[in-house]
């Protein structure tokens, strides 16, 4: 990724953060083994500042769309206790197998990471876990295909995944928790949206869709308009 490219896909910059679209299949930061990752490129988002900005939360590798940073670390501490209680609006849209229970619903359920040496790591639901909840409402329907627009109200690893797979509804891509395998993560962070200022309007970004789940949402009834 170069310089231009990911100042291309700033959706909202102001002195406190930057908003961007994070593609698809690109970690936020570096593992274990190092390897591309979108951290790395944050010197470019500088602007004139001293330092480059830093993650203000995350996204897991395969799911894209809005992402936010803090500038500096004053910025970071505001935007993370905006977190903490809850004050941040997201909202992500998927392409799942299947059909919900419901037009729209509440789903609650705690998780727990459990993993073994042979198998690794997954997220389970679990009455001993942390609580977890996150609200979805269908968008459209086609050829056992749902889209889903889905507001989760907590942070936990794999919550809409693992949320999703629990109401028979597996996401597109995400043979881990049931799903079908051979396309892409249909997971994408639409909208992300804080009151970072206390006498303005809350102040965020719609990240557009990204190009490899366009086709499945558009069976489903997606268009510009939607």
């Amino acid at each position: 990724m170069t310089p231009a490219q990911i100042q291309d896909r700033i959706l909202y910059r102001d002195g406190l953060m930057l908003i961007l679209d994070k593609p698809a299949g690109l970690p936020v930061h570096a593992g274990p083994a190092g390897g591309p990752n979108l951290e790395r490129h944050f010197d470019a988002l500088r602007f004139g500042f001293p330092k480059p900005p830093a993650l203000a939360h995350r996204l897991d590798r395969d799911t894209s769309g809005c992402l936010i940073l803090g500038r500096h670390a004053k910025a970071l501490r505001k935007i993370g206790i905006l977190f903490q209680n809850g004050k941040v609006d997201k909202t992500y849209w998927a392409v799942v197998t299947g059909t919900p229970p419901q037009e729209s619903g509440r789903i609650e359920l705690p998780l727990a990471k459990i993993s073994n040496k042979t198998g690794g790591w997954r997220i389970v639901g679990s009455p001993d876990g942390q609580a977890a909840v996150t609200d979805y409402a269908v968008r459209g329907q086609a050829d056992g295909l749902t889209w889903l627009e889905l507001t989760p109200h907590t942070g936990r690893t794999h919550q809409i995944r693992v949320h999703c797979a629990s109401i028979g509804c597996p996401l597109i891509g995400d043979p881990q928790y049931g799903g079908p395998e051979g396309k892409p993560l249909h997971l994408h962070s639409r909208a992300i949206s804080l009151p970072l200022y206390p006498k303005r309007d809350p102040v965020g970004a719609v990240a557009p869709v990204p190009p490899h789940m366009r086709a499945a949402l558009e069976v489903c009834g997606f268009t510009e308009a939607s």
